[in-house]
């Protein structure tokens, strides 16, 4: 095992060496895994933008298409200066096995923009994001890829993309998820990816012997992934005890008040400040003690340097691969549990898919429906991959990787690529 690891690996071979374990296991050829393993379509575009003070800058912009056997090609778009071609590799094939672990109709794909959005204005944020949608459109269709925000983009965001892919297509609502209600966005979108971490949460802890009334919650990263995730964590008796994002941390042991948070978050941009808290060195979250912590930022965030430090009963990833393969084997040795990002994170692209359908159909569910919809999807998914960790003999992130990749091994030998 330690000379798997005697190098660092880049991102996509970090999810094709969690994707190799599950294809062993499966015992499918080279030749098959091979198909599976690698990316049907990469884009890179150049992305010029004409600044508010007249100067231009350059940027990059990806749109992977991993693989679509099971459904259209389906992921988010992130802005952020870390974009490059292989995280989009990495997030793309990512969301090939996530599509399958909840069993939806996708196959995966993901895209970016390699800026900094948080420098940006208005204008300058819409003129990229409709710049961007003109270079890519020829891969984008309502049944061939449908983007979705993701770390540095919103709802306000996609509405861009959808307007601007209508001037020449047409009015096209199901083009994008995590758009508007106003523009055909599902209710329930924006708050749909925490609230299926907390699905996950009550399950795990459940399984993993923690009382999740009163349990202390750490939590690396508050934005629409973590502060939903606090939220219901906390209305539902957790306490969480620790917040970090890129500027800083906060502290307190008794329960953080989560809704001054919140408000706090919305006016500085950051959780670093708050009052009604001690301050925490961003770097030092990992090392708190708690019972569940949340991951919940950015990709490979928990690595072999810091791994150590952790002191936590259980993990629910809430981030897209925010453990490296290396720590993840070194956890694995502690026996703490790991709920992986491709079960634990899919709320997102659950609610996704139930927007995408009431675009298509244009008839639209209330907020009842949508999350007892969401909430039966991940608890079903939750059970299949258990019970697949189980029949192997495995942790649950290989176990998710069996069950999804055997269902895209399915599906392409029924359409008749594999012999």
């Amino acid at each position: 095992m330690a000379d798997t690891f005697r190098r660092k690996m880049t991102a996509f071979e970090e999810v094709n060496w969690q994707y190799g374990k599950a294809a062993g296991l499966l015992e499918i050829p080279e030749a098959h895994a091979s198909i599976m393993r690698n990316c049907y379509r990469e884009l890179k575009v150049q992305v010029v933008l004409h600044r508010d003070d007249g100067r231009i800058e350059e940027y990059f912009g990806f749109r992977v298409q991993h693989n679509g056997t099971r459904g259209p090609y389906k992921g988010g778009i992130r802005y952020h200066p870390s974009v490059d071609m292989d995280e989009v590799r990495a997030l793309a094939s990512l969301m090939t096995w996530k599509t399958a672990v909840v069993n939806i109709p996708y196959g995966g794909a993901k895209g970016g923009v390699n800026c900094d959005p948080k420098k940006m204005s208005e204008n300058e944020l819409q003129t990229l994001t409709r710049t961007f949608t003109r270079k890519i459109d020829m891969a984008l269709g309502v049944y061939r890829d449908i983007p979705a925000p993701d770390v540095g983009t919103n709802a306000k965001v996609m509405g861009w993309l959808m307007d601007e892919y209508g001037r020449k297509h047409g009015y096209s609502p199901a083009i994008v998820t995590g758009k508007p209600v106003a523009l055909g966005g599902s209710k329930g979108r924006e708050s749909a990816t925490g609230l299926g971490v907390f699905f996950i949460a009550q399950r795990a802890c459940r399984d993993f012997g923690v009382a999740l009334q009163g349990a202390r919650v750490v939590i690396q990263g508050f934005g629409n992934v973590g502060s939903w995730a606090a939220r219901y964590l906390h209305d539902a008796g957790a306490k969480v005890i620790a917040v970090a994002d890129a500027e800083g941390g906060v502290l307190e042991e008794r329960g953080l008040d989560v809704a001054a948070l919140e408000a706090h978050v919305r006016e500085k941009k950051t959780v670093a400040g708050f009052a009604k808290a001690s301050p925490l060195p961003k770097e030092r979250i990992f090392e708190t003690p708690c019972d569940i912590l949340i991951p919940a930022a950015l990709n490979g965030v928990i690595h072999e340097q810091n791994v150590g430090a952790i002191n936590a009963r259980l993990i629910i990833e809430g981030a897209n691969n925010p453990i490296n393969p290396h720590a993840d084997h070194i956890l694995a040795q502690r026996k703490i549990p790991v709920v992986p990002d491709i079960l634990a994170n899919a709320g997102g692209v659950t609610v996704s898919y139930f927007e995408w359908v009431q675009d298509l159909y244009s008839f639209f569910w209330d907020p009842d429906m949508v999350r007892t919809q969401l909430q039966r999807t991940i608890r079903h998914a939750y059970v299949d991959v258990e019970s697949s960790a189980r029949r192997h003999d495995t942790d649950l992130r290989t176990g998710a990787l069996i069950l999804a990749v055997g269902r895209v091994q399915e599906a392409t030998r029924i359409r008749g690529i594999f012999p």
